[in-house]
């Protein structure tokens, strides 16, 4: 099993890169809403009625992310409902759910542009954060609740191998 300091770490940077990119999504849905985002920040084709339709396209999917993301930081932080050796009991779904949606909705993104031919860095570099970054933080959660519902003898659960 991981060292108690490497894992703490490991999901402090877990809980600040989700904070950031679930407020990230909201501030972003909230300046397209409200058209604050000048034309030469935007994407390729921002007055075509059909780009902007697949823009939106993104929204319930990258809110959903948010509210999951941000329900599971906030059970996190809440003490009321967690045990001394474990938080509340949607904390991990949620945070996988999220961390799957912002996930995909990289994905999504990367895959258009790439179809398109558009290879602006403007909009490629958040969409590959938002697809890569997930993954590891899944694996590292995943292997921490693993390792952490494992007897004691498990010799491949205390190694965080399971």
């Amino acid at each position: 099993m991981s060292s108690p300091d490497r894992t703490t770490c490991g999901v402090r940077t877990i809980k600040t890169a989700m904070l950031v990119t679930d407020v990230g999504f909201l501030l972003y849905w909230t300046a397209a809403l409200l058209n604050l985002i000048p034309p030469q920040h935007a994407y390729k084709d921002y007055g075509d009625p059909v780009m902007s339709d697949w823009n939106f396209s993104f929204l319930p999917l990258d809110i959903a992310a948010s509210i999951t993301g941000l329900a599971s930081l906030y059970l996190a932080g809440n003490r009321r409902h967690q045990t001394k050796t474990h938080g509340h009991p949607l904390q991990l779904p949620l945070t996988l759910i999220s961390l799957t949606l912002t996930s995909v909705a990289g994905l999504q993104a990367v895959a258009f542009w790439a179809l398109r031919g558009d290879w602006s860095l403007i909009w490629w570099i958040p969409n590959l954060i938002l697809l890569v970054f997930p993954i590891p933080s899944i694996v590292h959660l995943m292997r921490e609740s693993t390792a952490g519902d494992a007897p004691a003898d498990d010799p491949a659960a205390a190694l965080g191998r399971r």
